[in-house]
């Protein structure tokens, strides 16, 4: 026998070579690249203001951004994220419980559009700043008129989508459901809401982003503590750090909220043998 045959033979080589490579989630965490824009744009900014090539008085540098942070965090900070978050959860499960009650109702039921569909429709195409006036004199500078703006623009989102889902529920499905002697409880649970629930996922986020977009709205007019506020008093007193430290606050919070929803939906939907893009 060869050497050659003696070496391809041996144990040596044939034995299965072992990797104890760690998982891609570990090696790569993906939610790392999501810093990197946030990165490089602060790293502009601060270049940019200390080399003088922007106005210090109109765009702070970042590192003043955050002494700025640091001050107000010694101070009314917290208590004005508290006052902003409680009004947008309070106006966002309000809007959401009035949404999946008649969404629910026009998009089972063709008469129910017929009659309410028309009318929010055109309800729908009203501004939300337009409602603040109206309730202004209705109910108020109180938390009321600032809830119920939010709820307002949390609605509409979650009715839209909800509808949608229902009515693109394939109707050989409702068909076979129905053949099968499935009472209209069971049609609904077995067949309508898992079908819907994508839809309702995607209607829920754009109501919370709206909700913080409507919570700014409300505490801009009528407010004593909010991160609205906050962005009123930079104004006044000129102090351009006040304002994107608010607008930072607004960003972090809307994001931070956002990634609990998607977190659940996620979870929830975890049935799903979805696309989810190119991994490259």
């Amino acid at each position: 026998m060869s050497g050659a045959e003696l070496t391809l033979n041996s144990p040596e080589s044939t034995a299965p070579t072992r990797s104890f490579a760690l998982p891609e989630s570990v090696r790569r965490p993906t939610w790392l690249r999501g810093l990197v824009l946030p990165a490089l744009i602060l790293t502009l900014l601060e270049a940019a203001v200390r080399l003088g090539w922007v106005p210090a008085h109109l765009m702070p540098a970042p590192s003043q951004l955050l002494g700025t942070f640091q001050e107000l965090a010694e101070g009314p900070l917290w208590q004005h994220i508290a006052a902003s978050s409680k009004r947008v959860f309070a106006g966002f499960a309000i809007g959401t419980v009035l949404a999946l009650a008649l969404g629910a109702v026009v998009g089972l039921s063709k008469k129910a559009e017929d009659y309410i569909e028309p009318t929010f429709q055109a309800l729908r195409a009203v501004p939300g700043l337009a409602w603040v006036p109206l309730l202004l004199i209705w109910l108020g500078i109180d938390e009321a008129s600032k809830i119920t703006l939010i709820s307002i623009g949390a609605f509409f989102p979650v009715y839209m989508n909800l509808v949608a889902g229902i009515r693109d529920v394939d109707r050989k499905l409702v068909e076979v459901g129905t053949m099968y002697g499935f009472p209209h409880a069971k049609l609904i649970r077995r067949i309508f809401i898992p079908a819907a629930t994508p839809y309702l996922f995607t209607g829920l986020r754009q109501a919370l982003s709206m909700s913080w977009l409507c919570v700014v709205a409300a505490e801009l007019l009528a407010a004593t503590q909010g991160i609205g506020y906050l962005l009123t008093d930079g104004r006044e007193v000129s102090r351009p750090d006040l304002v994107f430290v608010a607008i930072i606050l607004l960003a972090a919070l809307g994001k931070l909220t956002d990634t609990v929803l998607r977190t659940w939906e996620t979870a929830s939907l975890s049935w799903r043998d979805a696309y989810d893009g190119k991994k490259s």
